[in-house]
């Protein structure tokens, strides 16, 4: 078993921390308090990203993306996972669910956003639907040749950044029939309705949109009818991945900057990090990191090594829920650790402490990940989680 990064790994690696540090880090606190960036700082960061070849790294250089692994998009994701205010966001990349575009929509959306010329959102959630997809009151009826979309969407992220929606909608109120549109955000019948703050800020917005008869083109439909669920799921196994990444770079930096500061600040006549209470806090905060690195590498790995991907969906919940708890528990004690210091938002540990919050809800609970691991110990047995093949 090699365990070690490949030279192309290693380049990916540093490639995208040196990115980080100096076109992320240096922007985080005028995000923090403008919520949100400037068109100057923006159009700074685009730039960067083409010149580190960053954009697109989830598809395939046919596809006008960089042709990462999984494991390396894992490496890549750790890393800017480190920034604060979602500013990871910035690395752009089109939704996975535009690899099953026609031609024609390939053409029109998936390789001009993978170039960084558009955007695409998802539109899943609805004030009664989150977690249990059929319950998704969206609707798209036929008439006259074009589907008129119905309904109401919430947490629709990064919409004020993008030129398209993809919407979740069952064809004709059907709950057997998910499928996924491709809406213009500035159609007619597309509505915001209400931009929330949350308790982080974010690089972009999280809005409220309502679809009021908005039509589109049977062309507008992604995959095919009925497909939407299927779509949506893998979509979910591949950013459940994401985040355990992003939770566990956070948790890297958090625990860097808690170390150097207990190394650094004296009380009663030594550095606090010889005190006991300190060095157990830091020696926790490193194991539960490198338990949490150890299953996000070996997930990322089998992924390239062709692991069923009904597997992967179920693998993907268990590293979300660990990660997603441990970079909670990680961070937390590193604004302990940092006192005061640590509660001040000039500070990267209380950013991180807002931004960690999401992990454990967007793109499924902790307890819908517990539904999920403890399903499959029904259907396929603990060997699925505890065993090694």
């Amino acid at each position: 078993m090699d365990l070690r990064l490949t030279k192309e790994d290693l380049d990916i690696q540093s490639r995208t921390r040196e990115f980080a540090e100096k076109y992320l880090f240096p922007y985080e606190i005028e995000c923090d308090e403008n919520e949100g960036l400037s068109p100057r700082s923006l159009a700074k960061i685009h730039k960067a990203v083409l010149n580190y070849k960053l954009n697109a790294f989830n598809h395939s250089k046919k596809d006008g993306g960089q042709g990462l692994t999984h494991f390396q998009q894992i490496l890549l994701h750790e890393e800017l996972g480190k920034a604060t205010n979602g500013l990871w966001t910035l690395v752009w990349t089109a939704s996975l669910p535009l690899k099953a575009a026609t031609p024609e929509q390939r053409k029109r959306y998936l390789l001009p956003i993978n170039a960084g010329n558009g955007r695409a959102c998802y539109a899943i959630t609805e004030p009664d639907a989150g977690s249990d997809p059929r319950m998704v009151k969206t609707s798209a009826v036929e008439r006259k040749g074009k589907y008129v979309i119905s309904g109401e969407k919430w947490f629709v992220t990064s919409a004020n950044a993008s030129n398209i929606i993809l919407v979740h909608a069952h064809v004709d109120g059907d709950p057997d029939k998910p499928t996924l549109f491709i809406v213009d955000r500035d159609q007619a019948g597309v509505v915001k309705k209400r931009v929330p703050r949350f308790m982080h800020n974010y690089a972009f917005e999280h809005w409220e949109i309502v679809f009021d008869k908005a039509e589109v083109d049977e062309s507008r439909i992604l995959g095919k009818i009925g497909q939407g669920y299927e779509l949506t799921k893998d979509w979910f196994t591949d950013t459940r991945l994401e985040l355990g990444a992003h939770c566990v770079g956070a948790a890297i930096r958090a625990t860097e900057i808690a170390n150097d500061y207990a190394a650094k600040r004296v009380q009663f006549g030594r550095p606090i990090r010889d005190f006991q209470a300190i060095e157990f806090m830091l020696a926790d905060m490193a194991v539960e990191i490198m338990a949490a690195k150890s299953m996000l590498y070996r997930i990322g790995a089998q992924v390239d090594a062709g692991l069923d991907r009904k597997i992967v969906h179920a693998r993907a919940s268990a590293l979300k829920l660990y990660c997603s708890e441990m970079a909670g528990r990680v961070i937390d004690k590193a604004v302990q650790i940092l006192g005061g210091r640590g509660y001040m938002r000039e500070n990267p540990v209380e950013r991180l402490y807002r931004d960690i919050r999401v992990e454990r809800i967007w793109e499924g609970t902790s307890e819908i990940q517990r539904m999920v691991v403890g399903g499959q110990i029904k259907k396929r047995g603990l060997g699925i989680y505890v065993g090694w093949e």
